[in-house]
């Protein structure tokens, strides 16, 4: 388990604190931020996780589970607090997973309840998945927001849901990956941040990832939109390749996964991490935050913040 109270006596701890405050200060200015994955590394090192566990969170989306709306996307999350009073990080129970049409969510699925296979230990136990999280609990605090509907402005707390997805095409089965089926978006959240993990056979044209004007219509595809609405492009190639935005200052879009060999399967892994102040009674979802904690799988972190 990460603890990152014990890296205050080596000196990359402080390096990487000096590159993350670097990255909010371009983050209050931009609303968002793309770090390559290589300028990730010895920050989440100095944080500290461990060597050993760059090789095996490539290796956690083999432990995903089906998605109960989407054939081609395999699925685990978990839900976590990140509480700046307590300076803490824990895992909660499990509520399901909604967004709908009013969030900007505009898909076959909207309004509806979904449940997904929990995180495992593999995935929630590794110190690099940890220290993602302290990452962006450090950019993200204090960082001045558009407030959303529904969600209480007043907690210190920071309601986290975490997916590790895998995206699936292969046209032999019939599977045409899409990473945004419901075209441009929002993901009812306030910080959103997307953390490539891995990709096979992946034609590199593909899952590229748009930032647009609010204005832009929701559930339009890419192709559809106006380029002058359009704030940002990235893509996700390299491993630990990090997106982190103001959710309710942009939509986003992301484009299809396309094979680079037609006969072979094509995935791509990627971290979903949506970060948000907790719903109320009335939210438009319909139900408000849980904060008991999860009975089978307890995770506390220490939680460092300038």
């Amino acid at each position: 388990m990460l603890n990152v109270l014990e890296q205050r006596y080596n000196a990359g701890f402080y390096e990487a604190i000096a590159a993350v405050m670097r990255l909010r200060r371009l983050y209050l200015q931009s609303s968002h931020i793309f770090v390559r994955g290589e300028d990730m590394v010895p920050i989440l090192k100095g944080l500290g996780a461990r060597e050993a566990d760059f090789q095996s969170v490539q290796e956690i989306s083999d432990l995903t589970g089906p998605d109960p709306t989407l054939d081609y996307r395999t699925v685990t999350y978990g839900r976590y607090c990140i509480d700046a009073e307590t300076r803490s990080i824990r895992r909660l129970e499990t509520q399901p997973y909604t967004l709908t049409v009013q969030e900007d969510y505009k898909r076959h699925d909207s309004g509806v309840q979904r449940m997904f296979d929990e995180a495992p230990n593999e995935m929630q136990g590794n110190t690099v998945v940890q220290a993602l999280m302290l990452f962006k609990a450090m950019v993200i605090q204090g960082v001045p927001i558009r407030p959303r509907d529904g969600l209480d402005y007043s907690s210190a707390s920071w309601v986290t849901i975490m997916f590790n997805a895998r995206t699936h095409t292969d046209k032999n089965e019939g599977l045409h990956g899409e990473p945004a089926l419901e075209g441009v978006h929002s993901d009812g959240s306030d910080h959103t941040m997307t953390v490539f993990l891995g990709s096979d056979n992946m034609e590199p044209s593909s899952a590229v990832t748009y930032l647009h004007d609010n204005q832009e219509k929701t559930g339009v595809q890419t192709w559809e939109t106006n380029p002058t609405m359009i704030h940002g492009r990235v893509q996700h190639r390299h491993f630990l390749d990090t997106l982190l935005f103001v959710d309710h200052d942009f939509k986003h879009s992301v484009t299809s996964l396309y094979q680079k060999d037609t006969t072979r399967p094509a995935t791509r892994d990627m971290l979903v991490v949506f970060t948000r102040r907790p719903k109320v009674d009335g939210h438009v979802s319909g139900y408000a935050d849980t904060f008991a904690l999860h009975p089978e799988a307890p995770l506390h972190l220490p939680l460092w913040l300038p």
